[in-house]
């Protein structure tokens, strides 16, 4: 099965992402391509809805800006989401006829949740995209899942509009936040060695499978390293490899803590 570790590979995957534009904000566009170009090239970009309407007029520049393909879906009838059903068959579709290596849902509707179960084990690597409010089963269903407001443009953050930018999360707020505690203390024990310490790609991997949702700027910071010196549940040493120009960093659960 393919595995977040992708975006790592020497070879370029091939993602299609399909974006639910009943409940998605198009200011993510930017954001939201960017955080995919991470793992791969987005062979293909299809965004779902009734485009008859004025619902998503705040879409149709950004089509053009981005070269993503609207696909027209009549509300036939009241209360019922034909546009997931659209977005369903068309995945199906894309998963038996094109070779693709992952799929990015761009959704906060828990109608995607056996959609990413079946891709997944087909090997597919599967992104989700939703807001904080997305159930917590579809959530799970991902490879990894990203929340959007962390993709918001800049000039929406400074207007303030909907929901605050994430601000850095203070010392106090790690000693009231118990599960990620447990969650990092967790990974470290069991990728450590003998003496204790562990290297900090493998506790990042183990927290990743561990907790799909999981994302160092959830709590304000840009890398995984950042978070573990600010939370200050852990001793951090830099070692020196002889094949590697750069420092590799060890974290150790400190002691008394």
């Amino acid at each position: 099965m393919a595995t977040v570790n992708k975006e790592y590979s020497s070879t370029q995957l091939k993602l299609a992402v399909l974006i639910d534009a009943d409940n998605t904000q198009s200011s993510i566009t930017e954001g939201l391509l960017a955080e995919v170009a991470k793992y791969g090239v987005a062979s293909v970009k299809r965004i779902y809805g009734d485009w008859t309407t004025n619902n998503l007029k705040h879409w149709k520049d950004r089509l053009l800006e981005y070269a993503i393909q609207p696909i027209q879906q009549f509300s036939y009838t009241t209360g019922k989401n034909a546009t997931d059903s659209a977005m369903i068959i068309d995945a199906m579709d894309l998963l038996y006829t094109e070779k693709l290596d992952g799929f990015c849902v761009v959704s906060s509707d828990s109608d995607f949740t056996r959609l990413a179960a079946r891709m997944r084990e087909a090997g597919k690597l599967v992104l989700g995209f939703g807001e904080r409010k997305t159930p917590k089963p579809f959530v799970a269903a991902c490879d990894k899942f990203i929340y959007t407001d962390i993709l918001r443009e800049p000039e929406e953050e400074a207007a303030g509009t909907k929901d605050e930018p994430r601000k850095k999360s203070s010392a106090q707020d790690f000693k009231m936040d118990k599960k990620l505690r447990a969650l990092l203390i967790q990974a470290v024990e069991d990728s450590a060695d003998d003496s204790g310490w562990a290297y900090l790609g493998p506790v990042g991997q183990y927290v990743a499978n561990r907790q799909p949702e999981f994302d160092p700027r959830n709590y304000g910071y840009r890398k995984f390293g950042e978070l573990i010196k600010a939370c200050g549940w852990f001793d951090i040493e830099e070692r020196s490899n002889p094949l590697d120009p750069g420092k590799q960093i060890y974290i150790r659960k400190r002691t008394g803590r």
